[in-house]
């Protein structure tokens, strides 16, 4: 078992998402993992914050859910939207999946400035 020297009061070392505690993917990796939200019929929606406020339960939600949205390329042309528009914020996208009317999925796509 590893211990994480993440830290309140060091932004730099806070983990967040599951995806976190791994090395950063590479872009061919989150298309697939955009694909395992599209392929498992999640709808994929963006949301953003402030890297302080990550550990905080409410993010901004960046328009609305892309029900149905199937186009790997649209999605992260939205994540990429996103990220231009608030670039120093973290941006995550969520896979949410009618069955269980829960997440099925969760990852932060662009990381943001630490404070």
């Amino acid at each position: 078992m590893q211990d994480y020297h993440s830290r309140l009061s060091d932004p730099a070392s806070r983990k967040f998402e599951t995806f976190s505690y791994l090395p950063a993917m590479t872009q061919d990796e989150i298309r697939q993992q955009v694909q395992y939200i599209v392929g498992r019929g999640w709808n994929p929606a963006v949301e953003h914050t402030e890297p302080q406020y990550l550990m905080d339960s409410y993010w901004y939600m960046w328009k609305l859910p892309m029900f149905g949205e199937t186009d790997v390329d649209r999605i992260l042309a939205e994540c990429a939207a996103c990220h231009r528009a608030n670039p120093d914020n973290h941006v995550r996208l969520i896979g949410y999946d009618n069955a269980s009317q829960s997440q099925g999925a969760s990852m932060v796509v662009y990381r943001g400035q630490t404070v």
